[in-house]
């Protein structure tokens, strides 16, 4: 049936979609890339933190339980006394017939503790990680001084038991290098001289073993820069 104005009756696509999406245009910016995953954290940070949490949970088990405010020097020895019962390094008594060798041809009754060396970068790692996490260096219990006079007790006393000095590895001395002297001589040439009494050929530009030579500005090499536009 025809409109009122003798016309057919015509609708738009979209009529009854709402309004049209306009399309992105070709030229538009890709999306910038996703950020890169943040690399995995080093051997030394993992384990800083395995050794963190390790006390932490030191602290929870505590009788009483003990804050890490709280902590002191003290508490820090009793946590690397705690430790010895997972020690793996053979520390022989006084009465052993091992004590100072160290070798032992056989097993002994001695206990078995952590060593030195295992003390000395756990503390420091530990006196890291309690910086790290808002503690302040001037009350840092890791670095207390009574914690550095219980490791050097343990460093001479595990010396002596297990017969094995700990020795400071000394600095190897860098070589002396002695560089030749070049003095500039105005309007006449530039002279290299050596540090010994040698003789070279006159105007020829080579030097002998030790000795100096002039070089005249017209025996000077030249150089021409072009630049190309």
């Amino acid at each position: 049936m025809e409109s009122a104005s003798g016309g057919a009756a015509t609708s738009h696509p979209n009529t009854d979609e709402g309004p049209s999406t306009p399309l992105k245009s070709q030229n538009s910016q890709p999306e910038p890339a996703e950020a890169s995953s943040p690399a995995p954290p080093s051997r030394y940070e993992s384990q800083k933190r395995r050794d963190w949490n390790t006390f932490l949970q030191y602290l929870k088990n505590h009788k009483p339980p003990l804050t890490l405010a709280r902590c002191s020097g003290a508490h820090v020895i009793e946590f690397l006394k705690y430790l010895d019962q997972f020690g793996k390094t053979k520390v022989h008594v006084t009465g052993c017939p091992y004590f100072g060798h160290p070798n032992p041809p056989s097993p002994c009754a001695c206990p078995l503790m952590q060593a030195w060396g295992s003390l000395d970068a756990l503390i420091g790692r530990l006196r890291a990680a309690y910086e790290e996490n808002g503690g302040r260096p001037e009350s840092n219990p890791f670095g207390a001084r009574a914690v550095r006079i219980y490791l050097r007790e343990i460093k001479d006393g595990q010396a002596k038991a297990r017969g094995v000095p700990y020795e400071k590895k000394k600095k190897r001395k860098r070589p002396t290098v002695t560089a030749a002297s070049v003095s500039v001589i105005s309007n006449e040439g530039v002279e290299v001289s050596g540090g010994g009494s040698g003789g070279g050929a006159e105007g020829g530009g080579t030097v002998g073993d030790g000795g100096s030579v002039t070089i005249a500005p017209a025996a000077a090499a030249t150089v021409v820069t072009s630049t190309t536009v």
